[in-house]
């Protein structure tokens, strides 16, 4: 596979070139990185594969680059590195996920995997997960319950005492965090329905990732310190915003998000509080029945005849098995300096 297949879904416009790693050789550095911080062997171990993972799924913005800002947080005290997310129970409010400070990626597999236990004994479960540092690719852990068979949706948001990063519609000054969405739902023949998004033009991730390869990210994503577009992450890291996705309609679901994670769910620390909903969808459906009818519904809609400048018409969810299976090499392409930071990293 060419470097350019491999970096295919990036959105940064680079001024040098990637070099091709194999998975396995980012794997003990981020792992040794993550160790040098602070993180027990277990919780480096996940959270690694966690960041290769998605990598191969070719969602760069979540990816190895992340593990720098890991490190920096762990450092900084933002999150705590030896810290263990734990399930706790209350007479009146139910199940929910502590994070005690640490990095969320644990945290929210916990909390899916333990929400989908609860969804197959009484249908439909909805648990909070408080205290925790970033989350990572949120579309891993839908898929996850996904594939367990329920519909699975996980809100974030309410740290925008913390996080200001977007400007409201409307607006010209970062008030909101990104707030992003999840939901994935069992689907046909090629797996689940997967919807990945945040309420911003970019994930803050891009911005972050841009920075550190010294690229461009698309214009009319962010806008400056006073109010106009640019496409130099620096304009966004120096008092800027990104943008809305959509206009009102990702301010408007950036807005619910705060309702619920903050004004219901309560204070945040860390970074943002998530909500984690599961639905045994074989209460309505048998699995057969329901594969069936979905994949009648995707098959359609793959057929349709692509517009300019597109190859196909692809479903949400597919796309990122699609990019892991056509690399069984588990390769890698990384941008020149961000390969060269990560180097560095590894050696402080």
């Amino acid at each position: 596979m060419s470097t350019d297949t491999l970096a295919s879904h990036s959105k940064l416009t680079l001024d040098s070139d990637r070099l091709t790693i194999p998975a396995p050789e980012i794997q003990v550095l981020l792992e040794r990185i993550l160790r040098d911080a602070g993180c027990e062997p277990e919780i480096a171990r996940e959270v690694a594969d966690h960041l290769i993972d998605t990598e191969l799924c070719g969602v760069e913005s979540h990816g190895v680059m992340r593990v720098m800002q890991y490190a920096d947080q762990f450092n900084a005290g933002v999150m705590k590195a030896n810290a263990r997310a734990v399930i706790t129970s209350d007479p009146q409010q139910g199940d929910a996920v502590d994070g005690c400070g640490g990095i969320g990626i644990p945290a929210l597999r916990l909390a899916v995997d333990h929400c989908v236990g609860l969804a197959k004994k009484s249908g439909i479960a909805a648990m909070p997960v408080r205290h925790v540092g970033h989350t990572g690719r949120l579309g891993a852990f839908a898929e996850r319950g996904a594939d367990e068979g329920c519909l699975t949706i996980i809100i974030g948001g309410g740290g925008r005492q913390n996080w200001r990063q977007v400007a409201p519609y409307g607006g010209r000054k970062a008030l909101l965090p990104t707030n992003p969405y999840c939901f994935g739902i069992p689907g046909g023949a090629q797996g689940p329905v997967v919807v990945d998004f945040a309420t911003s033009i970019l994930a803050g991730g891009w911005l972050y990732a841009a920075r550190a390869a010294g690229a461009k990210v698309p214009a009319g994503a962010i806008i400056d310190r006073d109010g106009k577009p640019s496409s130099d992450p620096a304009a966004y890291f120096e008092g800027g915003a990104i943008l809305p996705k959509g206009g009102a309609m990702g301010y408007g679901l950036a807005v619910m998000a705060e309702m619920i994670c903050e004004a219901m769910l309560g204070p945040v620390t860390t970074e943002v509080n998530w909500l984690i909903i599961a639905l045994d969808t074989t209460r309505y459906r048998e699995a057969p029945v329901m594969g069936a009818v979905a994949e009648e519904i995707l098959a359609e809609l793959r057929s349709c005849p692509p517009a300019k400048g597109f190859a196909r018409v692809e479903v949400p969810g597919e796309r990122e098995r699609a990019h892991r299976a056509a690399n069984p090499q588990r390769l890698i392409a990384l941008p020149q300096r961000t390969w060269a930071a990560i180097l560095q990293k590894a050696k402080q």
